[in-house]
């Protein structure tokens, strides 16, 4: 009996070993052409193609179980069979790929739907292998992966969607546009990619877009209303990204629509002046000159009026246009001026915001946070400005470790604003700043050999002064 249980379970790791063995060598490319059960892929692929054939994934996400289990059984047949099919149609791939999102979109647990991910995915990647069509196949590789949280903003789903770009060029679809802008403005707010990078990605987006804007008869002004999502996605980035021929280009041409709308006229010298543009081209004098009789037109106007008696509303104003010293002077009148608690808040907010993010003051910065904090409870922006500014404190103490008790400071401060403000906007600004500066927390084995433990509370130096409970990263 005993010899028998041992031949049994060397069979069993036989077989095991033999299906692992097959598994590997499967060809995804292989057809029915020449299988010994050519007939029954046939039969099974006509079977599922009969129930999914033009629908979409919305409409086999409203077939009924038992439908939907016919469909997807013999797909899975076929495709076990053949993947490729009858070498000329790539349809066990693409059809599978809509059938497994369905499964996916209604799985709950976390392994099931990462397990289903990475079927999906593959699926593209044998299609790629056998029927070719790279950059397209690859742009919807990525467009899965963009909204798959299994994936999301990750350097593997950028680095698909933009592979899928250059190889696809002109032929790129529109959709690739909105995920691709969406995680190129997140990684270069978060110095993940270069401002040369992020130039050169969006330049040849907007090429790929104006490209079928003028081409493409049939998808046209679904690019067209891309490019305006692209600079809705951009616009947050683009002073610290693009030069002045970027702005020349984006500005100019409403200009010339425009020549002697006062608004446009200054809006546009002074952003190309900011940007860097030479004012002695010829068209920054052009602008210059009308520049200054709007400036004397406004000296006449309500508005320089309005701005001269409410320096609430004028700091507002001076802030937006870049003329932050001014503006600080400015607020603090406006401070004088009011005895509103959220109104008073909200001044030292901006105040703090411009001493740290437009003249890297940091300490002026967490005083005007603090204050700001203290007349408005239940907001968690002063504090994620306070952390903030602990984090640039932190890299310019030249300690490594006081370097990472500050990002401890810092991170508390974000999950102390998450915690106490519910607005979406401010935990996810939270959020992401917390994923950012995980891997910088202290080393456990410097802590060790500091005789540091881990709850140990220490006192941050480099101007921050908070005492932090340690926490290792792991």
């Amino acid at each position: 009996m005993k010899g028998f249980r041992i031949s049994l379970i060397a069979l069993t790791l036989a077989g095991l070993f033999a299906s692992s063995s097959a598994a590997q060598e499967r060809d995804p490319c292989a057809t029915w052409n020449n299988s010994p059960k050519k007939e029954e892929a046939e039969n099974a692929h006509v079977l599922y193609r009969g129930v999914v054939k033009g629908k979409d994934l919305a409409e086999l996400e409203k077939m009924s179980q038992q439908e939907f289990d016919l469909a997807y059984t013999n797909w899975k047949k076929a495709y076990d069979i053949a993947p490729a099919a009858d070498g000329q149609r790539p349809s066990h791939y693409v059809d599978g790929r809509d059938l497994l999102k369905v499964k996916y979109n209604k799985a709950t647990d976390a392994a099931e739907k990462k397990e289903l991910a990475d079927f999906i995915l593959r699926l593209y990647d044998e299609q790629m292998q056998c029927y070719q069509n790279e950059g397209f196949l690859l742009g919807r590789r990525g467009f899965d992966m963009f909204y798959m949280p299994e994936f999301g903003y990750s350097q593997e789903t950028y680095n698909i969607l933009k592979q899928g770009l250059e190889k696809a060029g002109n032929q790129a679809e529109y959709i690739v546009m909105e995920p691709l802008s969406q995680i190129l403005v997140y990684f270069f707010k978060n110095q993940i990619v270069s401002q040369k990078e992020t130039q050169d990605v969006y330049n040849k987006m907007t090429e790929i877009v104006d490209f079928n804007i003028e081409k493409n008869e049939r998808y046209g002004k679904y690019y067209e209303d891309m490019k305006l999502r692209m600079a809705s996605h951009f616009k947050e980035i683009e002073d610290d990204v693009f030069d002045c021929t970027y702005f020349k280009t984006k500005l100019l041409p409403e200009y010339e629509a425009n020549p002697n709308d006062l608004k446009i006229v200054q809006y546009t010298y002074v952003k190309l002046k900011q940007q860097g543009c030479d004012t002695t081209e010829a068209i920054m004098q052009e602008l210059k000159g009308k520049y200054e009789v709007i400036a004397k037109s406004i000296n006449d106007s309500l508005e320089l009026v309005r701005r001269q008696q409410n320096p609430c509303y004028d700091a507002a104003q001076l802030q937006q246009e870049g003329n932050y010293s001014r503006a600080l002077d400015r607020y603090e009148e406006c401070l004088r001026q009011t005895d509103d608690p959220e109104s008073k808040a909200q001044v030292y907010y901006s105040i703090a915001s411009i001493r740290l993010y437009r003249m890297s003051q940091e300490s002026a910065a967490i005083s005007a946070a603090r204050q700001a904090a203290a007349l408005k409870s239940g907001w968690g922006r002063p504090y994620i400005i306070i952390g903030d500014a602990y984090a640039k404190l932190g890299r310019d103490c030249g300690d490594d470790w006081t370097t990472r008790l500050a990002v401890l400071a810092a991170m508390d401060k974000y999950s102390y604003a998450k915690a106490i403000d519910s607005d979406p906007e401010v935990v996810g600004d939270a959020n992401r700043r917390l994923g950012q500066y995980r891997d910088a927390m202290p080393d456990r084995q410097e802590g060790f050999m500091r005789g540091i433990k881990e709850g140990q509370s220490l006192t941050v130096g480099c101007g921050i002064g908070e005492t932090v409970k340690v926490r290792f990263k792991e």
